[in-house]
């Protein structure tokens, strides 16, 4: 019976608790004991804080057996990516500088989750300071990708990523400024949810680089993404960029994509892509056009300058933050991120301002583009992740720059602040393959649908990771 519980999701989860079927305890338990099993192969977790979770489960238990069941994730255990605070607790930032932070309050995102009854079991590895794909960390080691121990999770949230893909937590929160939920999540072959900027506080999130950062959830289906969208959003006086709009019930969808229409942008988001990686995506917009949607394709011209824009913005804003510590620390940062810090203290306010330019160009084209499409579909990555160690991806053939590859497509939805989301939509051999939906500003019930609508078609149909229990 164990085993069958930490493979649900935490919508089947949620109506045997809330039925009193299963208790918050026994699922705790469970999921616990598979974390601690097996992150010693993956490495997801850097602290697992069993103590604190199992409390907090009888807590759920006895709240819900008096009949006070909260809602969806109630009693849920969910692992929190590392740079994300809470109180009294340690957060590393997967970082030797931080090795011992402890903050003295909760994120918001975190307040949110223990409102809603959930259970935190955990620290979750990442990428030092958030700035990296792989999740190689020098200080708490490699996070392993359950479906190939051998290869990199992607990241920066690689821990959230493995562990919701390898059963060790029910639901995860990742972050995400350059893609690192939805890479994560297309490497890891689950569902990631980057929201409209601001739709999501980020108080009590070591930031990365302000105007680019986003929380979201990282998860086994849309259902749950969509129900982990409804606990964490909304408006939040601590974030300044925080949006004062109206909560939504993210899970009110039925998946009818009848006249839907698909914006297809080929020149950017179909360029230089793996052959059977854009197979599969292009067999998964026509499942949706053969449920009733229909394809327009979109001329967005500001693209061609949106990975300069994103790589001056983010490392422009990345080395203000930790200007101090690369004067005062430099050996203390991983090489990796070290030298990403030192090439943030090149560009000049001239090229910051021309990025942010374009920056406002891009959010023009896409909202022209959206005037004419209800979502754009692309592949989440135009490459099947690499090995652990190796700084190269395999493109047809061809070696290319791995950080520069697997940013392509996910970097311009932070530009623009746009809602996207990964879903799986295949393999490639034993590795799986994401699927990006990008919407309008505060239209993330629309992409979920259109999520929702593809993952009823069952595109991994039924492969699992190879480390996971079957």
């Amino acid at each position: 019976m164990s085993k069958e519980l930490i493979l649900k999701t935490v919508d089947e989860l949620a109506r045997l608790i809330e039925g009193k079927s299963i208790s918050p305890v026994e699922l705790t338990t469970e999921v616990l004991d598979h974390a601690e099993e097996m992150n010693e192969q993956i490495n997801a977790y850097i602290q697992i804080a069993r103590e604190e979770a199992e409390k907090f489960a009888k807590r759920a238990e006895e709240e819900i057996l008096n009949g006070n069941y909260r809602g969806m994730y109630h009693g849920i255990p969910i692992g929190i990516k590392d740079n994300i605070y809470f109180k009294d607790q340690v957060s590393t930032m997967g970082s030797k500088i931080h090795q011992d932070y402890v903050s003295d309050y909760d994120a918001t995102v975190v307040e949110k989750l223990r409102d809603a009854g959930a259970v935190l079991t955990g620290k979750l590895n990442m990428h030092e300071y958030a700035w990296g794909i792989t999740n190689d960390n020098p200080h708490y080691g490699a996070c392993r990708n359950p479906w190939d121990p051998e290869k990199i999770p992607g990241g920066s949230s690689g821990g959230s990523g493995a562990a919701v893909a390898a059963d060790m937590s029910v639901a995860s929160l990742g972050t995400d400024t350059a893609g690192s939920i939805r890479i994560p999540s297309s490497a890891c072959g689950i569902v990631g949810l980057k929201p409209t900027h601001g739709r999501v506080s980020k108080y009590g999130c070591f930031p990365l680089a302000w105007s680019l950062d986003h929380i979201g959830p990282m998860t086994k289906s849309v259902k749950d993404a969509a129900g982990l969208l409804e606990v964490i959003c909304g408006y939040d006086s601590n974030d300044p960029t925080s949006l004062h709009v109206p909560n939504e019930n993210f899970t009110d969808f039925n998946g009818d994509v009848k006249d839907l229409v698909i914006g297809v942008n080929e020149e950017y988001f179909f360029h230089q892509v793996d052959s059977e990686v854009e197979k599969l995506v292009r067999a998964n917009i026509q499942n949706l056009v053969d449920q009733g949607a229909k394809v327009e394709e979109v001329k967005i011209p500001a693209l061609q300058y949106a990975e300069w824009a994103e790589l001056v913005t983010s490392l422009s804003e990345a080395s203000t933050i930790h200007h101090r510590n690369l004067l005062k620390r430099p050996d203390d940062f991983g090489s990796d991120i070290r030298l990403l810090f030192e090439l943030g203290e090149l560009p000049s306010a001239v090229d910051y301002l021309q990025a942010q330019q374009v920056r406002r160009q891009l959010k023009k084209d896409f909202a022209e583009a959206f005037e004419k499409v209800d979502v754009l579909i692309s592949p989440t990555l135009p490459v099947i992740p690499s090995k652990i160690g190796e700084d190269f991806a395999n493109l047809n053939g061809e070696k290319v720059d791995l950080i520069d590859h697997m940013i392509r497509f996910t970097g311009p939805g932070n530009l623009t602040g746009l809602p996207a989301l990964s879903i799986p939509c295949g393999t490639k051999g034993n590795m799986p393959v994401g699927l990006q939906i990008m919407g309008p500003a505060l239209k993330e019930k629309r992409i979920l649908n259109a999520g929702y609508a593809l993952e009823q078609t069952n595109p991994l149909q039924g492969r699992r990771p190879s480390l996971v229990v079957s």
